[in-house]
C-alpha cells in the first residue's frame, strides 16, 4: 500500500488529499465529505480500508481549508465544493504518476454526494461510478442529476426518513444506472451495529463491478 499527503492549489489557495493505493490498484475513489466533516471522518476512513481491500484505490479530500469550513454559508456552497472536487480530480489524472492511469469514481457524504454528482455530470464518461452515503442527492439540482452518466448507487438509513426521501426524488431524476438502497433501521450516521459494514461493502461491490 502506498501513501501519499496531495497538496491541491486550488483558488489562491492549496487543499489537502490523502492518496492510499493498494498494489495492482483497479480504480481510485475521490471522497467528497459532508458539511462540518474531513478526510480524518472515521467513517469514510472505514470506508476506504474496505475499498482497498478490494482493489481500489482512494482520495481522502478536504475539499474546504480550515478557515472555510468555519463559515457554515461555505459548507453549503455546493458550486465551490464541486469546482475543488473537479480540480481535484484533474490533479489526480494528470500530475500524479501513481493514480493518472486509473478509472476514477466518487464517493460522497451528506453535501459531497450533491457535489460528487454535479461532478460527475460535468465529467461524463470519465467518471466510472458514484456511491453516495446518507447524501444530499436533491442538492445536485434536477438539470444536474439528468445529466449524470455514471452508475450511481444511493445508500440510505431506513430510519433516516426524512433523506430517504429526498433520495427517492432525487432518484427519480436520474436517468443513468442507478439503485437505492435503504440500509434496514440505520439512522443518518450509520451508528447502529452493522450498517457502516454494509455500507462499505455495498460499496466495494458497486465499484469493483463498474471499473472498466
Amino acid at each position: 500500500m502506498s501513501q501519499e499527503l496531495l497538496t491541491i492549489p486550488a483558488d489562491g489557495v492549496h487543499i489537502e488529499g490523502l492518496l492510499e493505493l493498494p498494489a495492482d490498484a483497479r480504480g481510485l475513489v475521490l471522497f467528497a465529505h459532508g458539511s462540518g466533516s474531513s478526510r480524518h471522518s472515521p467513517r469514510n476512513n472505514y470506508v476506504a480500508k474496505v475499498l482497498h481491500a478490494r482493489g481500489t484505490g482512494t482520495l481522502l479530500l478536504d475539499l474546504l481549508t480550515l478557515g472555510e469550513d468555519l463559515d457554515y454559508q461555505t459548507r453549503f456552497d455546493i458550486p465551490l465544493l464541486t469546482h475543488r472536487l473537479l480540480i481535484a480530480t484533474r490533479f489526480v489524472m494528470q500530475h500524479t504518476p501513481a493514480s493518472r492511469h486509473l478509472p476514477v469514481g466518487y464517493f460522497g457524504a451528506s453535501t459531497g454526494a450533491a457535489a460528487a454528482l454535479q461532478a460527475a455530470a460535468a465529467l461524463g464518461a470519465e467518471v466510472q461510478a458514484v456511491v453516495s452515503r446518507g447524501g444530499r442527492p436533491d442538492l445536485a439540482g434536477a438539470h444536474e442529476l439528468a445529466r449524470v452518466q455514471a452508475p450511481t448507487l444511493l445508500l440510505v438509513g431506513g430510519a433516516d426518513t426524512e433523506v430517504l426521501e429526498l433520495n427517492q426524488a432525487a432518484y427519480a431524476k436520474l436517468h443513468c444506472e442507478k439503485e437505492l438502497a435503504v440500509i434496514p433501521g440505520a439512522t443518518h450516521l450509520f451508528e447502529e451495529p452493522g450498517t457502516l459494514e454494509e455500507v462499505a461493502r455495498q460499496a466495494a461491490d458497486w465499484f469493483s463491478r463498474h471499473w472498466k
